[in-house]
């Protein structure tokens, strides 16, 4: 199928393993190990993020976190056409702005279960905006994957409330501009856009000057003075050098040499990382149902990684 996946094996290649053999399949591999890491990552950021917003406004903090990364990556653009990287950065700039504001004020008017079960969807929601926006229709058992990744989050989000919220919509709303925002960032890398890093600079200041902006609106008293205590500093470090950096970049470069299925499917076990990252730093208990909830994502991490399932160059 078009874009998706290349049926590539021993029957094909006797003397040796051809997802393996070619450059592009080798980066097609480093992509999926850095998109487990980002799933890992940003499953810990939860809770090192909820320790630094008790001491500075939601806006205010992620004002802070973008705008350092943005400076911080700003060499990343030494070179690059202005023009070339605004057309992309700043529509998607725009959505990954919406994407926060969803998660943020979404997080705060639901419950934790919800939240982590309703952005999970992302998972199912990929495979039908690939197929809308890219014309590419994922094969049959991605599809299959995603409902079981979807059903290891339900499991894994114990507690799951069926009423429906304010809250509960703007994380559903999250999750489909998470589908949107993978699909477009394809579209930017089969046009020949800039590279990840670039568009990751871009991305990133359009997302501080937005969350600035937006406080102006919400604050008007303005932010306060930003708080000197280490703990602060430290966490904002982290997510900055891990769950924005490191994290933006590798999503980039993953769906430049995958597809933005393969991607949602593998930054699907995000809730994974996140129990286990509550279980054995917050000490928190996981129930036996979120267990097995962790396994099917698991299962379906590991489907998509064998060799046959390696994506062909788009």
């Amino acid at each position: 199928m078009a874009g998706e996946c290349e049926n590539i094996g021993p029957r094909s290649l006797p003397h040796k393993d051809a997802s393996l053999s070619t450059p592009f399949a080798r980066q097609a591999r480093w992509a999926d190990l850095m998109l487990l890491a980002v799933a890992a990552v940003w499953g810990s950021s939860y809770g090192v993020a909820k320790e630094a917003l008790a001491f500075y406004p939601v806006l205010g903090f992620m004002a802070v976190r973008f705008c350092l990364t943005a400076l911080l990556v700003l060499p990343a653009l030494r070179g690059v056409n202005p023009r070339e990287a605004l057309a992309s950065g700043l529509p998607l700039g725009g959505v990954l702005l919406a994407i926060f504001v969803c998660e943020t004020y979404g997080v705060a008017q639901t419950r934790a279960a919800n939240a982590a079960f309703l952005i999970s969807l992302c998972v199912v929601l990929t495979p039908f905006a690939e197929w809308l926006l890219l014309g590419n229709r994922p094969a049959r058992g991605v599809f299959a994957m995603a409902a079981v990744a979807a059903a290891g989050a339900w499991l894994l989000a114990a507690e799951v409330d069926l009423g429906f919220n304010r809250g509960d919509g703007l994380m559903l709303a999250a999750a489909l501009l998470r589908a949107v925002a993978v699909c477009v960032t394809k579209r930017h890398f089969n046009r020949g856009g800039v590279s990840p890093l670039a568009l990751t600079a871009v991305l990133c200041a359009v997302v501080g000057v937005g969350c600035l902006a937006a406080a102006w609106v919400v604050e008007p008293a303005g932010l306060p003075p930003l708080p000197a205590e280490p703990v602060f500093w430290r966490n904002t470090l982290y997510l900055v050098a891990f769950c924005s950096i490191f994290a933006f970049f590798a999503q980039n470069y993953g769906v430049k040499h995958g597809t933005p299925t393969r991607v949602a499917l593998l930054t699907g076990a995000e809730p994974v990382f996140g129990a286990l990252f509550a279980a054995l730093w917050l000490g928190e208990r996981i129930a036996p149902s979120a267990w097995l909830g962790g396994g099917l994502i698991v299962a379906s991490v590991l489907w998509l990684s064998l060799p046959a399932r390696q994506p062909a160059r788009a």
